[in-house]
């Protein structure tokens, strides 16, 4: 089907909406009003791009006409080269959609190989997401923090909460590497180490069903950073999947029931964000568009820092501004990622 019959479709589909909401009865009128909202952008966007190709259509007529043509000729240029601009957000726009994009993330960051300095860079790195989850206007609720020795972590997870956070984040995934001269090196010599960083998709109940009776749930004595409080009472909790062998501890509330709701968040959103990469291995299209294999052993990024630059091997993007992305500074990294991610779907689309 050509791009004008699926775009008249669209618009048929929209006004067909419309006149059914008049008749709906309440059941109805959630499910066609749901439809209608997700509709309501893309038909925006047609609009605009048929306005545009009259626009342009007239002043063409006007170029004809010697009196006319000096005022038409700017006009004429502007809407000729405004058309391929919106076509491709259309093609964006009419993409299958993800619909965990919208949606909230679960981001755990843990240290790999390396030893004090992986937990420090995972600390820093943890930190770094922070900052740019405030840029953006998102919501950064830390649910485990295991201080390490020397300012580093064992593991951090935290709820990033926002619309679009997932579609931003889930690049992220992936071993990212540091290189640098640890403060305890006396020689000067440059040491690599990496962590691993996992973005998913935060589910909800109607997303994954668990069973109680599929759960294992152990409490102990909390240990660690957090507090006289942590040696006193049961207040950490375990809770095991027995169907899938995940694991999720927490400890870092003073409340067992707290963990326990902090558990299950990760728990559910482990056990999705498993479903999702078994759907993902399966459909070939799917995992041709991807950006990198989505393998989260495969190592996406080098933060050297004598060199001052950050290189995301994905994309064969280099920035020479380390301590800029250090403090937050993701876009440029994350938007690049996101354009490749679309070229490469309206590719496969179009074979």
């Amino acid at each position: 089907m050509s791009l004008p019959q699926k775009l008249d479709r669209l618009l048929s589909r929209a006004e067909e909406i419309r006149d059914q909401l008049n008749t709906a009865d309440g059941a109805q009128v959630g499910a066609l009003s749901k439809e209608l909202s997700d509709l309501e952008p893309l038909v925006e966007k047609v609009q605009e791009y048929r306005a545009t190709e009259r626009g342009r259509d007239e002043a063409e007529a006007m170029l004809g006409d010697p009196e006319l043509r000096e005022l038409a000729e700017p006009e004429y240029f502007a809407l000729r080269d405004r058309l391929p601009v919106l076509e491709r957000e259309i093609r964006l726009m009419l993409l299958p959609r993800d619909a965990a994009d919208q949606g909230n993330a679960i981001l755990e960051i843990r240290p790999a190989a390396g030893g004090d300095e992986a937990a420090l860079f995972a600390a820093e790195l943890f930190g770094a997401y922070q900052r740019y989850a405030a840029t953006q206007g998102w919501r950064f609720d830390v649910l485990e923090y295991d201080e390490g020795e020397l300012g580093g972590v064992k593991g951090a997870t935290a709820t990033v909460e926002g619309r679009g956070v997932f579609a931003r984040l889930k690049f992220e995934s992936g071993v990212h590497r540091v290189q640098r001269v640890p403060a305890t090196e006396s020689q000067g010599r440059i040491h690599t180490s990496t962590v691993t960083v996992a973005v998913m998709a935060e589910a909800e109940e109607v997303d994954v069903q668990i069973n109680e009776s599929d759960l294992r749930i152990d409490t102990y004595r909390a240990s660690g950073a957090g507090g006289q409080h942590v040696n006193k009472t049961d207040s950490a909790v375990r809770i095991t999947h027995i169907p899938t062998g995940t694991v999720v501890a927490m400890q870092e509330e003073r409340s067992q029931h707290k963990n326990r709701a902090k558990a299950m968040k990760v728990l559910r959103a482990r056990i999705y964000d498993a479903q999702r990469n078994r759907l993902d291995t399966a459909r070939a299209a799917d995992r041709k568009s991807q950006v990198g294999t989505g393998d989260r052993s495969e190592r996406i990024r080098t933060y050297n820092f004598p060199q001052g630059r950050v290189t995301d091997h994905r994309i064969g993007l280099t920035l020479h501004k380390i301590d800029r992305v250090m403090q937050g500074e993701f876009d440029e990294i994350i938007g690049a990622l996101v354009a490749e991610d679309e070229a490469a779907r309206l590719a496969a689309e179009a074979e």
